[in-house]
């Protein structure tokens, strides 16, 4: 297969959190190119629900629903998933308070959810790759893995250190021909972003802000995660791809 081809068939991939939302449009969009994706979530009635819709049209998705942030949940289902060749880390939460009012709970919940669970689930998926002298990993960041805003701070802070755990990742696994990238969405419309698009003063100041005039949406971004899934990312490695409409590139 030519490595400029977006076809994934014959891959297994893995994107956690995608029960909804943006985890959910980029395992349709891995299934729509071949790959057998296993869908995940922690809530198994709507994960089963969800992958019984995209199965009657991708008979190839399947569902493991565990808790990426429970060490032993995550071991567990990479002995019952077994090896994988692409996995995506998408799962994630906000909690929003100004960091004066902020909670313990709400800090440690978001950091676990947004970077821990990545760290879990690459620790254990990759030992396979290694194995197999193969492998993508692709990391959902956020343009607040570089940029913050007012209570925002857990967040920013798990992002943040996603970007520089995909480097790391790319430092220590690359020799093993396994390609460590992410992806960093801006202002993107989901079911969680509704009601800041909702918000007349914040969805204007979104849409000025941004030089594409509009929010993203969940399809805006599956391209990049099939490319970076295929062959034609195949030197590319630790990098971060904004996909804002141009946000970050303007002041």
């Amino acid at each position: 297969m030519s490595s400029l081809s977006l076809s994934l068939a014959g891959r297994r991939a893995l994107v956690t959190g995608s029960s909804q939302g943006i985890g959910l449009a980029i395992a349709e969009a891995l299934a729509a190119q071949g790959a057998g994706v296993i869908l995940n979530g922690r809530d198994s009635v709507k994960l089963n629900q969800v992958t019984r819709e995209l199965a009657n049209r991708y008979p190839t998705v399947s569902a493991q629903c565990f808790d990426v942030t429970d060490a032993p949940a995550v071991a567990q289902a990479a002995t019952d998933i077994g090896a994988v060749d692409i996995l995506v880390n998408n799962a994630g939460i906000h909690r929003r308070a100004p960091l004066i009012e902020m909670t313990k709970s709400d800090w440690d919940l978001v950091l676990s959810t947004n970077l821990t669970s990545a760290f879990l689930v690459g620790q254990a998926f990759a030992r396979p790759m290694i194995a197999a002298k193969s492998g993508k990993i692709i990391n959902i960041c956020s343009l607040m893995s570089d940029l913050a805003r007012p209570s925002t701070g857990n967040y920013a802070a798990a992002k943040g250190g996603l970007r520089m755990l995909t480097r790391a990742m790319c430092a220590e696994w690359a020799e093993h021909n396994i390609q460590i990238n992410g992806i960093a969405p801006g202002y993107i419309a989901t079911a969680l972003t509704a009601p800041l698009a909702e918000d007349p003063k914040f969805d204007a100041w979104i849409k000025t802000r941004t030089p594409a005039r509009r929010w993203g949406t969940v399809d805006d971004l599956t391209g990049a995660v099939v490319f970076f899934a295929g062959g034609a990312a195949n030197f590319i490695n630790g990098q971060i791809l904004a996909i804002d409409g141009g946000l970050t590139a303007v002041v």
